[in-house]
């Protein structure tokens, strides 16, 4: 099995804090996720994660003009550079301060950061084709200049259209105009009124009109004009000087949201349009028109606050991010729809499941919430809400879309998939919280087990009813699984011991197996031979299901240990509570078995050498406990860890500075303490097709696949081999087998696909037999994904036949290092015997009826061939005029047709 397993995707999480950006055509919507940047493509309705990840949760992002760059920086002020169209970082940075807004000019050659209350403004790096030599630059970051004078942090940065002058709005009531260079005539400019802290500073299209928002509510309008009540000027020589001498920008319009209680939590203008979006505490957000303040939408949209709101740059669509709730919004306001509604779990995952045909994933979690993550798309399709408290595990019937979940609400439930709908729920005589489940291969029968009850609970799945209570074991029941055959259940539990129960047989005896620790998981090979066992102690034991003995076992103490808590006070190496594997999955193949826990690290093992493959790092990400290996001096202070410290309390926003503590406490409040999310990985699951595998994490759903997609591969090549040298091998030599080489060492996907299909198929065995070994694992994937792609099924199956015929020692020899491709082939060989399988039934009576016409056309051709003949049979008669009706020729033949029997005949 293949074990060069990669990141490659990010899914149940869409938002978590910091700002939203589109890309510059409108399309895209770029979205932090802890240390991780995801891309949603809203036209074509897929997602992706870009690959590099940083120390601490992202806190601002930033986008050039042309969008090929993308700055990120997190909390700490370190940033990332990345190259968007290739996803590569290109350049890593420090700030050294957090940053707290962040803007590029629209000339794409400066941007700005806001550092505290410090403003620098920096070049951006130059690509080779903005260069005119073509040469990149050696230091990728310049500072260009660095502005002084607010007295809070900045929160909002604004260019002009020109990339000349740019507007912050600080925390300390004001907004400044700063000029990019040192202009004739123009000092920086403070805009002062506001009551409480402004968030956004805009300049009008015509640049004329800045419009500010401060977080109470109020919109001004500011513009370059003269006091009203000062005198007129008097007649002098100097009237420029005269003129300029009163002009000042002023408040000439003052407007407000009156959202009651609920404060301005973002807002953004788009000036082409003059539209002003702005999202308030209480969920509520608001479209108006300026500069009349004309009120066009307000929208309930979330229960919590909206902490950002961007609007694309054609000005129809918006985008919301909730990060309490982990909520993603695109609206259109015009037609007033949704273009992306996504919502995370609000707590944490539980279990997770791959779907029989590899195209879903199903994640339940302690919110009560069960949703379908499709994983070409990467978006939430649907998501239950039926259970009333959390949902503990998840799995699929092997045959049919019916997927059963367990809850802590005392039901099991079933699931339609195809109708998305809860057809049938199972629930125990007393009340109990089940914590494990497992259904039969053939989907007849469902088990679940309880922490509060030590019996097993069997239901039939067609008629509900509760068919038996399984009483053997001495500890709550933790982990529960069919075997693949069907025949057997396993049962672990915290009374250190795992049963095997035979629960078809009338006997229904049970083979305990005994073990030095309570039992977290278990897992069952899928040929239903062999047994996996993890344990409290971190060890890993391997049973034989038939014998019921102990075959091999593996200490996985020291590979899952790693990672230290905040409030630890040992090293990684001795933290309790992180040296065993909480769950264990086998491969499809039952090669591997990969097993995660509560650290940051999940193991893959070789089931047969017994031997670590590989180990994956979930998480980096300093924001999270656990994931330090030392410990840091510089973060202990005299009250404790820095991180575990609440220092809301000198919060400058009065919402911040809410007293949330219980009444009459005096010490050791426990609603003032500080809590930071932990690593852990719940759950982990193969995809049935093998090349991928996935891990419900404490930041989301992370996917890791095998890069199946073949880079291009210089060695074999030469100067001569062009597309052009191989379409003329093709068509002017015609030696396919030279050409369709030529074509796989060049690796352009068009070309294979137009030298594939113009070989003819006489030759096909020919060019498969003398074709290099080197590529034949790289030709039938090709050829598999075409079966997909093509209408020629039977082209199709021919090659794959061919090179069963020509290479099959080979494949047999190499099965381990090419069962993706060999998947692939037998999922596209099912997927046509299904289609012609489909096709057939629909058109039997069609083929019967064309029969029926064939034998007919016989019996009308022997039937001349008789008159001609002179023969003296009913159809002469007929048809010479000698008996006048067919009721005669049926006499005189002394048989009874029914009328329906003639029809066809002419």
């Amino acid at each position: 099995m293949k074990t060069d397993f990669k990141f490659s995707n990010l899914l149940g999480t869409v938002y978590s804090q910091g700002n939203l950006l589109f890309s510059p055509d409108g399309t895209c919507l770029f979205s932090p996720v802890g240390n991780r940047v995801s891309v949603f493509d809203l036209v074509n309705n897929k997602s992706h994660t870009l690959p590099f990840s940083h120390r601490k949760n992202i806190a601002r992002i930033g986008l050039t003009p042309r969008g090929n760059l993308l700055l990120s920086v997190d909390d700490e002020g370190h940033a990332i550079l990345t190259n968007v169209p290739r996803r590569v970082s290109l350049y890593h940075f420090s700030f050294r301060a957090q940053v707290t807004a962040l803007s590029f000019s629209p000339s794409g050659r400066h941007f700005a950061v806001g550092l505290g209350r410090k403003i620098e403004v920096w070049q951006v790096p130059s690509t080779p084709d903005a260069n005119a030599d073509g040469m990149m630059e050696f230091a990728p970051f310049v500072r260009h200049h660095t502005h002084t004078g607010h007295h809070d942090d900045v929160r909002y940065i604004e260019w002009s259209k020109d990339s000349r002058f740019f507007l912050t709005a600080s925390k300390d009531l004001t907004a400044r105009i700063w000029s990019l260079n040192p202009e004739d005539g123009f000092e920086p400019t403070v805009l002062s009124g506001h009551k409480q802290s402004v968030i956004g500073a805009w300049f009008s299209k015509d640049q004329e009109t800045i419009y500010t928002v401060s977080k109470d509510g109020a919109v001004f309008d500011w513009q370059y004009a003269r006091n009203p009540n000062a005198p007129p000027p008097e007649d002098s020589d100097d009237e420029m000087e005269d003129e300029d001498a009163g002009m000042r920008w002023r408040v000439v319009k003052k407007h407000y949201f009156m959202q009651g209680s609920a404060s301005v939590r973002c807002a953004s203008f788009h000036a082409e349009s003059n539209l002003l979006v702005a999202g308030f505490s209480n969920g509520l957000f608001g479209l108006y028109e300026l500069p009349d303040f004309n009120t066009i939408h307000t929208l309930s949209i979330s229960q919590n606050d909206i902490d950002f709101v961007t609007i694309n740059q054609s000005g129809e669509w918006l985008a919301f991010g909730a990060s309490k709730l982990g909520q993603l919004l695109v609206w259109e306001w015009q037609s007033e729809s949704y273009i992306l509604k996504q919502q995370g779990h609000f707590d944490s995952m539980n279990s997770l499941v791959y779907s029989p045909d590899g195209q879903r994933i199903i994640t339940t979690a302690d919110d009560g919430k069960i949703k379908v993550w499709d994983v070409e798309s990467g978006f939430c399709i649907v998501t239950f809400t039926e259970h009333s408290s959390g949902v503990t595990a998840c799995e699929f019937a092997k045959k049919g879309n019916v997927l059963f979940t367990s809850s802590l609400d005392g039901s099991i439930r079933a699931w339609d998939l195809v109708r998305y709908r809860n057809f049938r729920t199972f629930t125990a005589p007393s009340r109990l919280s089940f914590s494990c489940m497992a259904v039969d291969p053939s989907g007849e029968v469902v088990a679940a087990g309880s922490l509060d009850s030590f019996d097993i609970h069997i239901w039939s799945v067609q008629t509900g009813q509760l068919l038996d209570q399984l009483s053997g074991h001495e500890g709550p029941v933790s982990s529960l699984a069919f075997a693949p055959s069907g025949d057997l259940l396993v049962s672990g539990s915290w009374d250190r011991t795992a049963r095997i129960w035979s629960i078809f047989n009338r006997t229904q005896t049970s083979e305990p197996l005994q073990l030095q620790a309570d039992v977290l998981d278990i897992a069952i090979r899928p040929d239903s031979a062999q047994l996996a066992i993890s344990t409290l102690d971190g060890q890993l034991t391997f049973w034989s299901v038939s014998e019921a003995e102990q075959l091999s076992g593996l200490d996985g103490r020291r590979d899952v240990s790693g990672g230290r808590k905040l409030g630890e006070r040992r090293t990684a190496a001795n933290v309790s509570g992180t040296k065993s594997f909480a769950t264990i999955r086998y491969s499809t193949d039952g090669s591997c078995l990969i097993a995660a826990g509560n650290s940051k690290y999940i193991c893959l093992y070789s089931v047969s050498t017994m031997v670590l493959l590989k180990k994956f790092t979930v998480s980096i990400n300093l924001s999270l406990s656990g994931t330090q290996e030392f410990l840091n001096s510089k973060l202990l202070t005299e009250a404790g860890p820095e991180g575990l410290m609440d220092d809301e309390d000198d919060a400058s926003d009065r919402e911040a500075r809410k007293d949330n503590s219980l009444p009459g406490s005096k010490r050791g409040d426990p609603s003032s303490r500080k809590v930071i999310p932990e690593v852990r990985v719940t759950s982990v699951g193969f995809s049935p097709a093998g090349n991928a595998f996935c891990a419900a994490s404490t930041e989301g759903l992370l996917v890791y696949s095998l890069d199946n997609d073949v880079q291009f591969d210089p060695f074999d090549l030469n100067m001569e081999i062009t597309p052009a040298s191989t379409l003329a091998v093709l068509e002017t030599d015609k030696d396919y087998l030279k050409a369709l080489v030529m074509a796989f060492r060049l690796n352009e996907a068009g070309l294979i696909k137009r030298v594939f299909e113009a070989t003819p198929y006489p030759d096909i065995p020919l060019v498969v037999e003398q074709f290099p070994t080197v590529y034949v694992s790289r030709l039938l994937r090709f050829v598999a994904t075409q079966t997909e792609e093509s209408p020629h099924m039977e082209f199709c199956l021919l090659w794959i036949k061919a090179l069963m015929d020509k290479h099959g020692k080979w494949l047999a020899a190499n099965r381990s290092k090419i069962d993706v491709e060999l998947r692939v082939v037998a999922r596209a060989i099912s997927r046509m015997r299904d289609e012609i399988r489909r096709l057939a039934d629909e058109n039997v009576y069609m083929v019967d009826y064309l029969l029926g016409q064939a034998e007919s056309k016989k019996e009308d051709a022997s039937a001349t061939r008789a008159v001609e003949d002179g023969e003296d049979t009913p159809m002469k008669l007929l048809m010479t005029g000698e008996s006048k009706t067919l009721a005669d020729v049926l006499q005189q033949e002394e048989e009874i047709v029914s009328e329906d029997e003639w029809i066809g005949l002419d």
